[in-house]
């Protein structure tokens, strides 16, 4: 194999930067820079080029075979973040034998195929890589420690030894096999439908947290929205006019709301549109509103919601600054994003219900992962109807069983999965 090498931090000048050097050659070509290392440890040096010019004077960490993150042999060369110094390093690491540019993704992709992680911890640090918030952090570092793979291995053990039991009939049925299998392996079977039903459900949520909660703040025109937006996001994203239908398309705010990542939505006002262009707008504010994980309706005192209000929405009265009234009103959070007057509360109460929502997390953050889990409970579903009818040869049961087995095995990569290899991998900068 290739020794590989490559900038492990982001490009441009810094005050350090880490070359990152793995594979069989990785020691010898930083000794050509540095001269003899250790095998492992950590020691500062001059770099030098071949002519014996001094390059930098740098930081140098040695990880021996089967104690760095990729398994082989590692070198980190940490150097002033120059750019004058990276390059005449890279100049001096492609004159050597057997030493290439890594890939993007490549460090990672070889710690998969050493067995230093699994498919699904590769996902958890491509996560926590691009985690903004503290509850994408959490979420990430739970998968690349591993809860999936448990998760995915407890459930695979249960249906092996179900698939066993079924075997067992196939193999001995004409012989003298103790007792019927089939209750216990219909217990088996149910008892792994229910988790991976709970875990589709979790799924979800869990997909949420990743890519972001939507919110959308909805109701008629000059009730006061994109001043709300405005003043949540603490910046003038939205434009503001006395004029209704000023806001013709979904203005999004990205939000870290205690947490969690949360888009908040401006859409149009609901009105009988004066033009067909606002009337565009409209529509893709309803639509969005629709598909929406949360709803803020804001309204006037004493109207009504022009939207139907489902059980997790939330009731605002905007323009509180106008409507001192209302402030009494024990039903509903009276705002203003002008004054700020019950901003805080309703960010409170938005936050609690996602919150309460995340609370219902699930260990599988991914759409591959949530297609896998759903291909597995099918399958099992359907061999649970034919262990129910007599007629049905036992010998599909079991590889009904077995295509669940191996669905479930594709999370952690234990199968052939060479067709999504290179889509996750190339998510990963060129030094990870």
């Amino acid at each position: 194999m290739d020794t590989i090498y490559a900038l492990a931090t982001a490009p441009g000048k810094a005050g350090v930067s880490v070359i990152r050097l793995s594979g069989p050659n990785a020691i010898s070509a930083a000794e050509a820079l540095a001269g003899a290392l250790p095998a492992e440890g950590r020691t500062l040096r001059r770099l030098r080029r071949r002519d014996g010019e001094v390059l930098d004077e740098a930081l140098i960490l040695t990880f021996a075979a089967g104690r760095s993150f990729t398994l082989e042999p590692v070198v980190e060369l940490h150097v002033h973040g120059s750019q004058a110094v990276i390059s005449a390093i890279f100049r001096e690491l492609g004159q050597a034998d057997g030493l290439r540019i890594a890939e993007p993704g490549e460090f990672t992709r070889r710690a998969f195929e050493n067995g230093r992680l699994d498919l699904s911890q590769v996902e958890g640090l491509a996560d926590l890589i691009d985690a903004e918030t503290e509850g994408q952090l959490r979420q990430a570092q739970r998968i690349l420690s591993g809860a999936l793979a448990r998760k995915a291995e407890s459930w695979r053990e249960v249906l092996i030894r179900a698939a066993a039991l079924i075997e067992s009939s196939i193999d001995f049925a004409e012989e003298d096999v103790p007792g019927d299998v089939f209750p216990e392996v219909r217990v088996l079977i149910g008892e792994i439908v229910a988790e991976l039903q709970a875990e589709v459900t979790g799924s979800r949520i869990a997909e949420r947290i990743r890519d972001g909660f939507e919110v959308a703040i909805v109701g008629a025109p000059n009730v006061g929205k994109s001043t709300l937006l405005n003043y949540i996001a603490g910046r003038d994203a939205a434009i503001t006019s006395s004029i209704p239908g000023t806001t013709r398309d979904v203005i999004e705010v990205r939000l870290d709301l205690d947490g969690l990542p949360v888009t908040l939505l401006d859409t149009a006002g609901l009105r009988q549109a004066a033009d067909g262009i606002e009337q565009i707008g409209i529509e893709r504010g309803r639509a969005r509103a629709a598909d929406a994980d949360l709803r803020v309706h804001l309204v006037h005192p004493d109207e009504i919601p022009l939207l139907p209000v489902e059980s997790e929405d939330i009731v605002v009265i905007g323009m509180a600054d106008k409507f001192l009234q209302v402030e009494a009103n024990a039903k509903a959070i009276a705002v203003s994003g002008l004054t700020g007057v019950g901003v805080p509360l309703l960010v409170e109460a938005i936050a609690a219900r996602l919150k309460e929502r995340a609370s219902g997390v699930g260990v599988a953050v991914r759409e591959r992962h949530r297609r896998a889990i759903m291909v597995a409970l099918e399958g099992l579903q359907v061999a649970l109807g034919l262990l129910d009818d007599a007629e049905s040869p036992i010998e599909v049961v079991a590889e009904v069983v077995r295509a669940a087995i191996q669905a479930l095995n594709s999370l952690v990569g234990r199968v052939d999965v060479e067709d999504i290899l290179g889509e996750i991998f190339a998510r990963f900068c060129i030094g990870k």
